[in-house]
């Protein structure tokens, strides 16, 4: 009984043992990946930050002071442009956000240096390699998409009216969203040659972006049902209306039901999908 007892101790001693190991080297991962980041943090908030800045200063901010008000903002109703545009930019952000910081690095770790088997000697499984580049990535797409809030705040001609009732639905659309796009940026990382990295920006991301439920709800595609049914299947529409049913609830917005179950669907499968491509890439 004493041998019995004892060994099960000395087991569950490793096993702690070996967790510990293992946060310890994530976590050390994750700072080291937030070092070099603070040290280009202000390259990274113009990377971020650039596109809805602009949009909202064309669209919310010039477009509304001239004679023919904003064209765009047709077919609005009482809604302003910028309350409707504003859960799409912060989707926008996420997206390119969570991509260009698994992609961009991929392409150039997997290349003719292998900087990537630096980063595999830590003592982690493969996969907790490749889930510490999805989670930083996800980090760096909720603060991409918390400054979207103040710049259309403070940017429109009209005030944006953003009214988030439910925090923790929120937060959570937030999290779902983060990790999708960084699952997204981890299969064309470890996929697409690096070559073709741009390429992959101007075929996918810019019409998955446009096709993406971001400058309009999803609801008001009620004249062009072929259409409202063919961008069920991009993952950028749930991120949106996601965002729009916590931040703008009064716009028409998909049941909050079906918004998570698509996030948590696409999540899987994305990263399904770039963690067998990333384990391809390092075992080759």
């Amino acid at each position: 009984m004493n041998s019995s007892s004892n060994l099960q101790h000395g087991n569950s001693h490793a096993s702690a043992l070996d967790s510990g190991i293992f946060f310890k080297a994530f976590l050390g991962l994750l700072l080291r990946d937030l070092r070099v980041l603070t040290r280009e943090f202000l390259p990274f908030l113009l990377r971020v930050g650039m596109q809805p800045l602009l949009f909202l200063f064309v669209f919310t901010f010039i477009l509304p002071r001239m004679g023919g008000g904003n064209p765009l903002a047709a077919g609005g109703g009482k809604t302003d442009f910028g309350t409707i545009i504003l859960p799409g930019l912060m989707a926008v952000a996420i997206m390119f956000s969570g991509i260009a910081a698994v992609a961009l690095p991929l392409s150039s770790e997997f290349g003719i240096t292998r900087e990537i088997d630096d980063r595999v000697m830590c003592p982690l499984p493969l996969w907790a390699v490749a889930l510490e580049k999805v989670c930083f990535s996800a980090m760096q797409s909720i603060i991409a998409a918390l400054l979207v809030i103040p710049m259309a705040i403070y940017i429109p001609a009209v005030p944006v009216r953003a009214d988030i009732s439910n925090w923790f639905l929120l937060a959570l659309v937030l999290v779902l969203a983060s990790l999708l796009a960084g699952s997204l940026g981890l299969v064309i990382g470890s996929t697409v040659n690096p070559r073709q990295i741009g390429l992959v920006f101007s075929i996918i991301v810019v019409p998955i972006t446009f096709l993406g439920c971001v400058y309009y709800p999803w609801a008001w595609l009620d004249k062009i049902k072929w259409l409202k049914i063919a961008v069920l299947f991009n993952p950028i529409v749930y991120m949106s209306e996601g965002l729009r049913a916590a931040v703008t609830p009064s716009i028409a917005h998909m049941p909050w039901w079906a918004i998570l179950t698509a996030l948590v669907f696409f999540l899987a499968a994305l990263g399904r999908w770039g963690l067998k491509g990333f384990l391809g890439r390092v075992l080759s």
